[in-house]
C-alpha cells in the first residue's frame, strides 16, 4: 500500500495560494499540536481540513453532503466549503469560512444559547432519515445501558481509590432502571454523534452559534446527542434543552446515564488505563466533564418510568 504523503506547513502554503490567489500569503498553523496536523487555521477567516487517509476522504466527502442536506433544519451555523477538492491523489480537502465564536469548553451557555441547543435537537430529529442514508449516514445500534452500567461501576470503584469520585453519592443507575431506560423501536434519527466543546460554538454571550464536525454522524440514538450536551454544558442545561425539544423523560435519563457512564469510564481508562499517558490538560477537561454530567437534575428524582410510558420522543 503507498504510504499517504504527509501534510506540512509548505504543503498547505501552496495549496491555499491555489484556492485564494498566487498572490496571498496567509498565515497558516495547525489547529492542534501534532505530528501529522490535519487541521490548519488560515488567516482569520478559514480552517483547512486536509484528510489523511482515503477512509477519511470518504467521510469528508458524505460530510460535506450532509452539511448542505442538514443546514435548512438547523438554525445554528453550518461550516460551510469556500473550496474543496483533493490535496494529493484519493485525499480530499474542504477549506471552510470559519464560525465565529469560541469553544463550548471555554464559555458559559446561556438561557437562549440553551434555545438553541433545543431547536437543534428539534432540527436533527426533522432531517429525513432516508436522504441521510442515501449519502451514506451509517446507522448504529443503540448501546445496551446495562453493559456500560456494570464497566461504569467497575470504573467508579477505581476512581473512589483515588480519591477521584464518591461512591456514595445518592445518584445511582440500578440495574432496574438500565433496563427500563432502554430504547424503542423506530425512535432512530439523525445523531451528531459529537457534540463536545470543541464542536460546539459558543459566543460571549452564551449563545450557541454553530455546530463543527459533522463527519460521524449516525441514523441511531437521540439519546447519544443528549448524553454528549450533558458531558459539554452539565446535565441540567442538556436536559433543558431535551425537553424543549420535545423529548420525555426516557431519552433524557437515558442520555443522562450514558454521560455518566461514559465519563466515569473514560477518566478511568485515562487514569489507569494502559495506553500512552494522558497529558495534565485530558485529565483535567475529563474531570471537568464528569463533573458537568453528574450535575444533580430534578427529572431523575420525580420521574418514574412506566413500560407503558411514552414513546422516545414527542410527536
Amino acid at each position: 500500500m503507498t504510504q499517504a504523503p504527509t501534510p506540512t506547513t509548505d504543503t498547505v502554503r501552496r495549496l491555499v495560494r491555489t484556492l485564494l490567489g498566487e498572490g496571498t500569503e496567509p498565515d497558516v498553523r495547525p489547529v492542534a499540536a501534532g505530528a501529522e496536523p490535519a487541521t490548519w487555521w488560515v488567516g482569520t477567516r478559514h480552517v483547512l481540513r486536509l484528510a489523511p487517509d482515503r477512509k477519511a476522504a470518504v467521510r469528508q466527502r458524505r460530510e460535506l453532503r450532509l452539511r448542505d442536506l442538514v443546514r435548512p433544519y438547523v438554525s445554528v451555523a453550518v461550516p460551510t466549503s469556500v473550496a474543496h477538492g483533493e490535496w494529493a491523489p484519493g485525499l480530499t480537502y474542504t477549506l471552510d469560512a470559519k464560525v465565529p465564536g469560541g469553544s463550548g469548553e471555554e464559555h458559559h451557555v446561556s438561557a437562549l444559547g440553551e434555545a438553541d441547543l433545543a431547536a437543534l435537537l428539534t432540527g436533527l430529529r426533522e432531517v429525513p432519515v432516508r436522504q441521510a442514508e442515501t449519502l451514506g449516514v451509517p446507522g448504529a445500534a443503540p448501546r445496551t445501558l446495562e453493559t456500560l452500567r456494570r464497566a461504569a461501576e467497575r470504573a467508579a470503584r477505581r476512581l473512589a481509590e483515588a480519591d477521584e469520585f464518591d461512591t456514595a453519592r445518592p445518584e445511582r443507575l440500578t440495574a432496574t432502571a438500565s433496563a427500563q431506560l432502554g430504547t424503542r423501536s423506530g425512535a432512530a434519527v439523525l445523531v451528531h454523534h459529537g457534540l463536545a466543546g470543541e464542536h460546539l460554538v459558543v459566543g460571549a454571550d452564551g449563545r450557541v452559534r454553530g455546530v463543527l464536525g459533522w463527519a460521524d454522524a449516525v441514523i441511531g440514538d437521540p439519546a447519544e446527542d443528549i448524553a454528549a450536551l450533558a458531558a459539554c454544558v452539565g446535565s441540567p442545561a442538556a436536559v433543558r434543552a431535551a425537553t424543549l425539544a420535545g423529548y420525555g423523560a426516557r431519552p433524557c435519563l437515558r442520555g443522562l446515564w450514558l454521560a455518566r457512564c461514559d465519563t466515569v469510564v473514560h477518566l478511568a481508562d485515562a487514569l489507569f488505563g494502559r495506553s500512552s499517558a494522558p497529558t495534565a490538560g485530558s485529565v483535567s477537561l475529563l474531570r471537568t466533564r464528569l463533573r458537568r454530567a453528574w450535575e444533580p437534575i430534578l427529572l431523575e428524582r420525580v420521574t418514574e418510568l412506566r413500560e407503558d410510558g411514552p414513546d422516545d420522543t414527542a410527536s
